[in-house]
């Protein structure tokens, strides 16, 4: 009986311990960058995420590959070159966004096993008389910014006499084709016979070029368990069959349509707000939280700068001076970049979106905060200072007391007006992937190819935001009889 017991425990402990290495080894989870709107390899649903039944032929790749190597993981969704430099600033473990495996890319990148080849075709309107590649001198080419076929159009440029138009992803570059503003699109074939399935109005011509085999990318040296686990996981999709039946869902000849083609009632106006109300929401929702965030602490840091800039001391002069020069002059999109890719790279330390967004916002509008603050208090009249303090009042005294309130009255309208500010400027952070209002409509013009509309419905958002700031900021100068 005793044999039997001890016999007994240590099955049970060694069922145990295996159990907590499965468990060790499936609680591992990775962050993957991957793109919004490139269609058929990344396809979002109406609620901005992959969270579908048939979300793109990368994300089923991944989604079957993880579920076989026991592991989970988070994506950060912004465009194909913000996804490639988050790999590079260490912002992301790896990077699945159908990126070809190119010599030049495999010395920053370890890349996997080939998942797909794919080659580059080029597409122009259904009317247009250009018939290959010998056609286009004179006339203007769209390709997508970091990738392939932006590669390919600039080794091909000077011998086929076309410019080139870079767009941040796919579904803008198609679009600003089939409105006149570029002749032809050099992309994915995949991608552009997708398109045309989905009844976008163009059409493919000549050969397809420069074909290369399609990886999961890891940055150079690094997350090697991760790379060897994607390895054996598409060894095994593609052995049970897995593998063959998602590529032939995506891109065989009969192909179904990840995203059903809207009917036309769908296509109205109000159609488009119905059936993206959850997308648009979400948009708008982010937009403020991240204005309002970071309005918050642009005012405290910009008063403080303002303040230091009036102080009689030259290097508190000097600090306030420089910040509001270096921040007012840097674009806010290099700003972002700079935060959420730049300071990874060289601290080694990740930075959440939100935060990263946050942080580029406050930057530059306290920097402007800081100037106005500083030109309100030397807007009064020095000799209310010198008035004050010759009545026994210390410097301090004199600025909260006599100088601020009425530096205030003529500060009160720059401030909502900075809050504008900051709200329009949140537009750019769709480049790092922040899923604010902007980037809301490019996925959701991606799903319709309504790019008319659907920008027209966004700006008409931002209209009913800002006249709403506007109104406000008036109701202030009434108050303030700063208008009299």
């Amino acid at each position: 009986m005793r044999k039997i017991l001890i016999s007994g425990l240590i099955i049970f402990a060694s069922m145990f311990l295996m159990n907590n290495i499965a468990s060790a080894k499936s609680a591992e989870h990775y962050t993957i960058g991957v793109g919004p709107t490139f269609v058929p390899f990344e396809i979002q649903n109406k609620q901005g995420s992959y969270n579908t039944k048939h979300p793109g032929l990368d994300v089923e790749i991944l989604r079957a590959i993880a579920k076989k190597e026991n592991f989970t993981y988070t994506f950060k969704i912004m465009n194909f070159a913000g996804a490639v430099q988050a790999l590079e600033g260490n912002q992301v473990d790896g990077v699945i966004a159908a990126m070809m495996a190119t010599p030049e890319r495999a010395e920053k990148i370890d890349f996997s096993k080939p998942y797909y080849n794919v080659g580059l075709a080029l597409a122009v309107p259904k009317n247009s008389d250009v018939k290959s590649y010998k056609d286009l001198k004179g006339k203007v080419v769209a390709v997508k910014t970091g990738s392939t076929s932006e590669q390919y159009a600039e080794s091909v440029q000077k011998k086929y006499g076309f410019r080139v138009q870079r767009f941040n992803d796919s579904n803008t570059e198609l679009s600003n084709v089939l409105v006149g503003n570029s002749d032809a699109a050099i992309d994915s074939t995949a991608t552009l016979l997708y398109s045309i399935k989905n009844h976008m109005n163009l059409k493919l011509v000549g050969a397809a070029k420069n074909k290369n085999p399609v990886a999961f990318g890891v940055k150079k040296g690094q997350n090697a368990e991760l790379l060897k686990r994607f390895n054996a996981g598409l060894a095994a999709i593609k052995k049970d069959g897995t593998y063959a039946k998602i590529v032939h869902f995506y891109t065989g000849e009969k192909s179904k349509s990840a995203i059903p083609v809207e009917s036309k009632s769908d296509r109205t106006y109000f159609g488009l707000l119905k059936s993206n109300s959850t997308s648009f929401i979400n948009g708008i929702k982010m937009t403020l939280e991240i204005t309002v965030v970071a309005i918050f602490f642009a005012t405290i840091i910009g008063i403080i700068l303002g303040v230091l800039g009036s102080l009689p001391s030259k290097l508190l002069r000097g600090i306030s001076s420089t910040y509001a020069f270096v921040f007012k002059s840097i674009p806010v999109m290099v700003l972002a970049f700079f935060v959420y890719i730049g300071i990874p790279n060289l601290t080694g330390e990740k930075i959440p979106l939100f935060i990263a967004g946050v942080i580029t916002i406050v930057m530059e509008n306290s920097a402007y905060t800081a100037s106005f603050v500083r030109g309100g208090i030397e807007a009064v009249d020095s000799g209310q200072m010198e008035a004050a303090q010759s009545n026994g009042m210390s410097y301090w005294q004199a600025m909260r007391y006599i100088v601020l309130p009425q530096a205030l009255r003529i500060m009160a309208p720059s401030f909502i007006n900075q809050f504008i500010i900051a709200l329009k400027g949140t537009s750019v952070l769709s480049a790092i992937g922040v899923a604010e209002l902007t980037q809301q409509g490019t996925i959701i013009i991606s799903r319709n190819m309504e790019g008319f509309k659907v920008w027209l419905l966004v700006s008409l958002m931002y209209l009913a935001m800002i006249g709403l700031l506007s109104y406000l900021s008036n109701l202030v100068k009434k108050h303030y009889q700063l208008d009299k």
